[in-house]
């Protein structure tokens, strides 16, 4: 039988109501207990190294998740992290850049109802969460939620309530779980040894455009980031008007980076099919995110800010677990 870490964090998985609202209260021990059938699939132990609403979940908390996994990661066959489903994709991005080639499986997942209610989907997400990480096949860091399991890289919240929350963007769901066992649509490559990551840079900012923004955030964003993620329209560009090149311009003579995203959820950026964004291509270090989520896009930047910025344009674009193409 597979020994499995619970490394339980909150979220409305482990939910009750207070006087404040819903706030994570219920112990690994209590989580656990609501779903006995684990017991059949996996031996398990559990740590609970904070309990909190995931919108309070930073990076330093992504840290000390990974610290978990990389100190206990030979005690162990695989590790289960329960968590909010708010700010769930973001740690799976972060996870799968620090802990990268794990053949040992690294499932996160959570529920839009807490456990301890009749009526909920934690139950089953809980119970595929460990059958999933159990299984012989598994391995690298997943979402398994609503029966889907969805690469950390490509995981995305689409929903706020319903229970099919998370979607797999512009790449296939893994595997589905079906009659209590993972059905692989895709079987991954599986690496002989992790290699862990211990550091990641904050001085990351994302910008979402609006028509009509002001250039003058610059302001700001000249002294708070060496990273700044353009949230763009369509397949990305900047406004001709109110200044907005010759700030970018200034910005990254700085020898800062630009990545410039789209604001439409699937299919990517393309910077060079209007002349909005071609003309950007040659104002430094500017990059794009193509395909990638967000999430992803953020998570990568943080790891290799922190890495240093030496190579930092060759190594964004060099995929990790299925996350750029």
């Amino acid at each position: 039988m597979k020994k499995i870490l619970l490394i339980a964090t909150g979220g409305t998985i482990a939910a009750k109501p207070t006087k404040s609202g819903l706030a994570p209260v219920i112990t690994p021990q209590e989580l656990l207990s609501y779903v006995p059938e684990i017991a059949q699939a996996a031996q398990v132990d559990e740590v609970q190294p904070f309990l909190l609403d995931s919108t309070n979940v930073s990076p330093s908390h992504w840290l000390q998740i990974a610290g978990i996994i990389e100190r206990r990661y030979s005690e162990f066959d695989g590790f289960v992290v329960t968590h909010g489903t708010d700010t769930m994709a973001y740690t799976a991005a972060a996870l799968s850049y620090l802990i990268q080639d794990s053949p040992k499986p690294i499932v996160l997942t959570g529920s839009q109802k807490s456990v301890y209610l009749r009526d909920t989907d934690a139950r089953k997400n809980l119970a595929d969460a460990f059958v999933f990480c159990a299984d012989d096949g598994a391995h690298g860091v997943h979402v398994v939620f609503d029966g889907k399991v969805i690469l950390g890289t490509r995981a995305k919240k689409t929903r706020t309530r319903s229970y099919n929350a998370f979607s797999s963007i512009d790449y296939p769901e893994i595997a589905i779980m079906k009659e209590g066992k993972p059905f692989y649509y895709i079987r991954e490559k599986c690496a002989a040894a992790p290699k862990f990551y211990h550091a990641l840079s904050e001085s990351v900012v994302v910008l979402k455009l609006i028509p009509g923004v002001k250039a003058d955030i610059f302001d700001y964003l000249d002294g708070h980031c060496d990273a700044l993620v353009i949230e763009s329209f369509g397949t990305g560009g900047l406004p001709g008007y109110g200044g907005w090149e010759e700030r970018c311009k200034r910005f990254l003579a700085q020898g800062k980076t630009v990545v410039f995203t789209t604001q439409v959820e699937r299919e990517g950026s393309a910077l060079g099919k209007y002349e909005v964004g071609c003309k950007l291509q040659g104002f430094g270090r500017v990059l794009e995110a193509r395909s990638m989520t967000l999430e992803a896009v953020v998570c990568k930047l943080m790891w290799l800010l922190a890495e240093g910025a030496d190579e930092l344009e060759s190594r964004f674009y060099t995929p990790v677990a299925f996350d750029i193409f």
